[in-house]
């Protein structure tokens, strides 16, 4: 039985195997780990699905390797097992894109199934129809929408003209772009008399630099700033934080941050703006009846958005703990593609930093995301003419104009301020 390298989530293309828990042959039984894989978000191991006796390892530690790829042989009880192929040579590169002297000769490429595509459970398996009766499939659709191109325009290779993947990475190839960058010999050549180290991209810098590029050259941003009143918020959070009951060793049950203020905020917004709480998704406009919060979270060399689901419907000792709990297996690296994945908004919050004010990129296929500034005394003038002193931050939301419009991102806007100058609606 061939074991393939999974899909381990809708952006994973590849993935970097960093450690083998088996060795060639070691009797296998399922469930057992096979190896572990470092993809640009998490780090995950790989169980057996299959019983027999591990025969052949063909990719080695290290080795960054395509989806679909066959990367290990396990032969069944008998120990018999077809030899393998040239044709089905798995395809890798080291993780460092440099050759090694240790290494054969680039492999031939691997020739999969055009059409056999790797899937998670959760995936939606089956082919959309488009006008006109054009057939694409859900893989095809997505890669689509993220490189903004028009599907009508394509024409499909698959069975009966269905448009399928690689059509879309032939017309995302073709699509215009911008004058070429220099190169890294051209840009080093510059710094040649200074001295300098070269840092290696990992694959979270490499995807991280890729889909931002992407966001900024394919969604039309614009941005909706406003400063809210956070006096009330301080109050309560003090009073909330105090109040909580405590366990034996003195340890509060709960601590509530601003930013968990911030998202439940967010999330209740979206529901108030239920058009704003929506994806786009190429052909359409995916709104969702919940809203699912994603908050940044700043990794060493990168960041990952984890997701809070059905952030309206949780409290905010329940938000707090499911963002504490995110972050820290974030920063492990050992977070479920299901957790980073989807989400209808963000919050990016840069306010610890002393940061005052910001615009974040959108994560696509989001359409809004939300970018929180630091906390500050400022001077404002009172209806009667006078001037006080009030705690403000400033949050500037940032709105994908194909699904949302001025007005309805500043109704968005407007019903998170409301809530966080009102926060006891927060709790109601």
């Amino acid at each position: 039985m061939d074991v393939l390298m999974p899909q381990l989530g809708e952006t994973v293309a590849e993935g970097t195997i960093t450690h083998w828990f088996k060795a060639v042959g070691d009797k296998i039984e399922p469930g057992d780990n096979l190896f572990e894989i470092e993809t640009d978000k998490a780090t995950m191991e790989v169980p057996a699905t299959a019983a027999g006796r591990l025969t052949e390892i063909r990719v080695p530690k290290g080795a960054v390797v395509p989806v679909g790829a066959v990367v290990a042989v396990i032969a069944d009880g008998s120990g018999a097992v077809a030899a393998p192929s040239p044709a089905a040579t798995t395809p890798t590169r080291a993780a460092s894109d440099a050759p090694s002297a240790s290494q054969p000769a680039a492999a031939p490429p691997l020739k999969l199934d055009p059409f056999r595509e790797v899937r998670t459970p959760e995936r939606n398996y089956g082919p959309a129809r488009l006008a006109g009766g054009i057939v694409v499939t859900p893989l095809a659709r997505r890669l689509a929408g993220e490189a903004g191109i028009d599907l009508a325009r394509i024409t499909g290779s698959g069975p009966h003209g269905r448009i399928v993947a690689r059509d879309v990475e032939q017309a995302t190839s073709t699509k215009a772009r911008p004058a070429a960058e220099p190169d890294a010999e051209q840009i080093k050549a510059l710094y040649a008399e200074r001295p300098f180290e070269e840092v290696p991209l990992d694959n979270m810098r490499r995807t991280i630099a890729r889909r931002l590029t992407e966001s900024v050259q394919t969604i039309p941003h614009f941005y909706l700033t406003a400063d809210v009143e956070i006096e009330r918020l301080l109050v309560l959070r003090a009073e909330a934080n105090a109040a909580a009951c405590t366990d034996k060793d003195g340890t509060p049950a709960f601590r509530l941050s601003v930013n968990d203020f911030v998202v439940k905020a967010l999330a209740l917004a979206l529901q108030r703006a239920p058009a704003a709480n929506a994806a786009w998704a190429g052909d359409r406009i995916l709104r969702f009846k919940h809203s699912d919060v994603g908050v940044a979270v700043a990794l060493d060399g990168g960041l990952i958005t984890p997701v809070i689901r059905a952030a309206e419907t949780k409290s905010l000792a329940a938000i707090s703990a499911e963002a504490r709990e995110l972050a820290a297996r974030a920063g492990a690296r050992k977070l479920q593609p299901h957790e980073y994945q989807g989400g209808s908004s963000a919050v990016s919050n840069l306010g610890m930093y002393g940061v005052r004010e910001f615009t974040a990129i959108i994560n696509p296929p989001q359409a809004t995301i939300l970018a929180v500034g630091a906390a500050h005394r400022r001077q404002v003038e009172t209806a009667d003419g006078g001037v006080k002193f009030v705690d403000q931050m400033t949050v500037t939301l940032g709105c994908d104009h194909r699904a949302v419009d001025g007005a309805l991102g500043a109704e968005l806007l407007a019903a998170f301020k409301a809530l966080i100058e009102q926060p006891v609606a927060m709790l109601v």
